[in-house]
């Protein structure tokens, strides 16, 4: 394995960053589909759902243009969500005691069907056939073990991107194979562990700037020490583009005009990882 993409967690904005920074990238010469692995997590596997399967950027672009507002009405647990939260930024829980206290958070939440939001989901993944390039994260709700699933899985695509997306008490838990699992992004914004052996390895993380432990430092220093690394991150002018809710759909266009303008800014220093 010698290029590996890796993409993190941050809603709908997230998705439509990621896409507006591989096609600035793309339209310089820059091109991360041809990643010889994919790492999606949240919306991070819808982004690599889509392009490891073989649309392009621009085209996964207008397949998710503006989805989200023709979604059912998600219906979050405000107070079971923000005791997740508080769970998920304590720095002094051992972190497999809070991926569980947040899966026993998330299973009890009042949220809308399973079934309604996982349809919702698959609408925004046109195939049901596992790209061979793709791994996707969630967590055991119930015992809160990381999971990752490809394509010899024997998961159903979209059930496992549901899975990865499912915001603890903002989205239910997805039944996959007998076990309730939630959104990857509870291990890790990336996740970027996961593309250990690669020689090369961008990260698209669309929370970094926003949220404790979006990219865990240990991933990172654990990457560099056997590849070339590249983290990208939203900049200043792209997080006045995404706005403050990352469920937002009225933000679509914005932010994926703002990742095409930041990935096009950052063509060379990403080439400098990915060609070298």
């Amino acid at each position: 394995m010698v290029n590996a993409l890796v993409l993190g967690a941050g809603g709908i904005t997230g998705i439509a960053w990621q896409l507006g920074v591989l096609v600035g990238l793309r339209a310089e010469g820059v091109d991360l589909t041809t990643a010889d692995l994919f790492v999606g997590t949240s919306a991070g596997a819808v982004t690599g759902a889509l392009v490891a399967g073989g649309h392009t950027p621009e085209e996964a672009a207008r397949i998710e243009a503006r989805l989200g507002a023709d979604d059912p009405p998600f219906r979050p647990d405000w107070a079971r969500g923000a005791q997740a939260f508080a769970l998920l930024n304590d720095a002094t829980l051992d972190a497999g005691a809070i991926r569980a206290a947040v899966g026993g958070l998330a299973l009890a939440a009042d949220v809308v069907g399973e079934e309604e939001y996982v349809a919702s989901l698959a609408r925004r993944i046109p195939t049901t056939d596992w790209p061979s390039r793709l791994r996707v994260t969630a967590v055991n709700a119930t015992t809160g073990e990381p999971v990752v699933w490809d394509a010899g899985s024997r998961v159903p695509l979209q059930r496992a991107v549901a899975a990865s997306c499912a915001v603890p008490c903002v989205f239910p838990p997805v039944t996959v194979n007998g076990g309730r699992f939630m959104d990857g992004g509870v291990r890790s914004g990336v996740n970027a562990d996961l593309a250990h052996g690669a020689a090369r390895v961008v990260i698209l993380a669309p929370l970094a700037p926003v949220r404790t432990r979006a990219v865990p430092e240990e991933e990172i220093a654990a990457l560099r020490a056997t590849a070339r690394v590249t983290l990208v991150a939203p900049d200043a002018p792209t997080l006045r583009a995404l706005g403050p809710n990352v469920l937002d759909p009225s933000r679509w266009e914005p932010a994926v005009a703002a990742g095409t303008a930041q990935g096009a800014r950052l063509a060379a220093s990403v080439a400098s990882t990915w060609a070298s």
